[in-house]
């Protein structure tokens, strides 16, 4: 305690105040330093100007609780807090002056006071002040969890107890923002936050369907950045709603693909209530028209049958391909029993990337199912009807620039948990998302800053290597560099000439893997491994750039989109 014969911080009658506020003030800090916390009380004011006439300030422990009928049916009743402790100030107008005198002031309690130490938890003396209550929201914007922005802001402070608020002050005051932000209603919120977008952007796209009760149901939306990433690299997009983002379980939707410098991008997203064939068509739909009705070449998904029964209705065009880590995953569920001998990867893998003519695939189908009598096996049957999605004859001639599973979504889906917790309203979610497409979108300016910066690799001094590192990206160089010394392993076994064309068999020192390489007269190249079509790169590199040089200097490149 401060010693008593200190004067200039304790209250005596006759003080003068220039406002009511001033007088509570003072108090406040007396009371602070003496460990007890102050209230306002009785108050009267002009009947004409409401100008206030007197105030009482008494302690937080003055008088006694009422009684609540309620508290013989409580399990757990409040503490009591109050003592009828007559500590008080009183203070009146003065006319003549137009201030404030104490005309009361009364100095004893009839309990103990608080500790020096603990005086910053007495009610009185907490508060948020404006700037503490932005760095709350930051912090809170930012997906820090509140004991974490507490016990930050506690020590820049120099301890907590110079902070001036206690962590329950901040979770009322988050809490309370919450429930403002709110006023509209959750779904009256988020129409407001598209509203807002498209006011920013005229280029935000955003749908909504509604029951027939007039409720949103589902919701999809595309910013300016999306629909423009879209018509650089949405040839390919692998769709997915395996995240759940809430308690509910609505499934998050999101179309992803990837950049020149193989990083994920999003191209829309959406909240739905199901995932029925209808929500999937109303879906499309409305991602087709964000797109100026630009459908993508290639779209992977999982083994939906809702999915699955949507985009030939809506993209009809667009080659629908299974992923193979999804199938594979099914395989082992359903069928693990029956290869125990190989196991599933070793029996089935062939099928998935290796087998390339389409009647020794049909054949060799048919013999495993004879090995391990599985010809009534309803997965496998179901999983052959659908063959034409996943089954390599076919996938290895359809574009996919390299992708063969919808890992990116997979990916981005992991990526979302860090950001995205399933008790956000939504609100937060769309607070929280945006952070994730900034992150997103940093890591591409990284890249792209990197490439300014930094060389590329190259293995050997060799012109055609120090010219393409100029005009790939990093990870497409790498993969053209690759390519190259693998070419240098490779060499022609035989040359057949023909009167439009000229066929090369390029052979895989090592491994013997032999290739049919075409050379049109018009100059066109071709190669039976397909990679080239699928990938942008190909399988025989000497049809390129062979050191004989007996092609000349034609090349293949990746398309100019990913370079």
């Amino acid at each position: 305690m401060e010693p008593e014969n200190d004067c200039d911080w304790k209250p005596k009658q006759g003080m003068i105040f220039d406002s009511e506020q001033c007088a509570y003030d003072f108090y406040n800090t007396y009371g602070g330093r003496m460990g007890f916390s102050i209230r306002r009380d009785y108050c009267r004011k002009d009947k004409f100007t409401n100008q206030l006439i007197h105030r009482l300030l008494v302690y937080n422990k003055e008088g006694f609780r009422k009684v609540d009928k309620r508290d013989p049916l409580s399990k757990n009743s409040r503490a009591e807090t109050r003592t009828g402790c007559e500590a008080r100030l009183y203070i009146k107008l003065h006319e003549g002056i137009g201030k404030y005198v104490v005309t009361d002031f009364k100095e004893k309690h009839n309990h103990d006071l608080v500790s020096p130490e603990c005086a910053h938890m007495l009610p009185s003396q907490r508060k948020i002040s404006t700037t503490q209550a932005i760095q709350l929201d930051l912090a809170a914007q930012s997906g820090l969890r509140l004991g974490q922005s507490f016990e930050l802001m506690g020590r820049e402070a120099g301890g907590r107890q110079c902070l001036g608020f206690t962590k329950l002050d901040s979770k009322n005051y988050l809490r309370t923002k919450r429930q403002q932000s709110l006023a509209y209603g959750e779904v009256g919120n988020v129409l407001q936050y598209f509203k807002e977008k498209s006011l920013q952007n005229p280029s935000f796209f955003y749908a909504v369907q509604l029951d027939n009760e007039e409720q949103i149901t589902n919701m999809f939306w595309a910013d300016a950045q999306m629909i423009m990433d879209y018509a650089q690299f949405g040839d390919v997009v692998t769709f997915d709603t395996t995240y759940k983002l809430n308690k509910e379980h609505r499934p998050f939707a999101s179309f992803v693909g990837f950049n020149h410098h193989r990083e994920t991008v999003i191209f829309g997203a959406a909240l739905l209530y199901d995932e029925t064939a209808e929500s999937f068509v109303w879906l499309f739909e409305n991602f087709l028209e964000a797109m100026s009705r630009k459908a993508p070449k290639t779209l992977f998904t999982d083994q939906d049958a809702a999915m699955a029964k949507a985009i030939p209705i809506v993209m009809p065009d667009t080659s629908h391909r299974l992923c193979t880590w999804h199938l594979m995953q099914n395989a082992l569920k359903h069928v693990n029993c029956l290869f125990q001998d190989k196991g599933v990867k070793g029996v089935l893998n062939k099928f998935f990337f290796h087998i390339e003519d389409t009647n020794q695939w049909k054949l060799e189908w048919a013999e495993m199912l004879d090995k391990y009598d599985a010809h009534e096996n309803h997965w496998l049957k179901l999983t052959f009807a659908v063959k034409e999605k996943w089954e390599w004859p076919y996938a290895r001639s359809t574009w996919a620039a390299g992708m063969s599973t919808t890992q990116l979504s997979e990916s981005f889906n992991a990526f979302l948990k860090d950001y995205i917790r399933s008790d956000f309203n939504l609100n937060e979610f769309f607070m929280h998302f945006e952070r994730v497409l900034y992150e997103k979108r940093y890591k591409e300016l990284e890249a792209g800053y990197a490439l300014c910066q930094r060389l590329p690799k190259v293995k050997a001094t060799i012109r055609m290597l120090i010219q393409m590192g100029n005009v790939y990206t990093k990870k497409i160089f790498e993969e053209f560099q690759n390519e190259y010394f693998q070419s240098i392993e490779s060499d022609i076994e035989a040359i057949e000439y023909g009167e439009a064309s000229t066929i090369y068999t390029v052979v895989d020192v090592g491994n013997k893997h032999a290739r049919k390489v075409k050379m049109e007269r018009d100059g066109s190249l071709g190669c039976n491994c397909t990679k080239f079509e699928r990938e942008g790169l190909c399988d025989s590199p000497s049809m390129q750039w062979h050191s004989r040089d007996i092609i000349g200097k034609t090349q293949l490149e990746v398309p100019p989109q990913y370079i």
